[in-house]
């Protein structure tokens, strides 16, 4: 945008500011929620997080959906494995499947969804510490 788009942007807020347009918003003095604002798929996060979707990934979900569930459920999904060859056999299976779906991709889904890669010797790092510590 050049600097005449952006003063005419700016004129016309700072009009509706004066009118009052902006009075009495619902999150007003609110802040905001960046709550994993890095994760390039936050919208389809809050959107399961919103919409109370929760379920879907378990029950009739696209692959890829499934997948991102079980991603972000780790390292604390592996608590309940006895030794660290267990761990790592979780998550290669997982890799795996993640490289299975990069392969065939479902086409019916409206954009792109990518699932995670885990990196083994990170997670397995994080489940010991877990596991000391319970």
């Amino acid at each position: 945008m050049g600097s005449m788009e952006w003063s005419m942007a700016d004129r016309q807020i700072r009009e509706a500011m004066e009118r009052g347009e902006f009075d009495d918003l619902s999150g007003a003095g609110k802040p905001l929620n960046l709550q994993g604002a890095n994760n390039p798929n936050w919208w389809i996060t809050r959107k399961i997080e919103s919409e109370n979707l929760e379920g879907i990934a378990e029950v009739g979900a696209p692959g890829v959906l499934a997948l991102r569930r079980e991603a972000s459920r780790f390292p604390e999904s592996l608590l309940d494995e006895r030794d660290e060859e267990a761990v790592r056999a979780r998550l290669e299976d997982y890799n795996a499947r993640v490289k299975r779906d990069r392969m065939h991709p479902d086409l019916t889904l409206p954009i792109p969804v990518v699932a995670p890669m885990i990196d083994i010797d990170d997670m397995v790092a994080q489940w010991r510490e877990r596991k000391t510590k319970s």
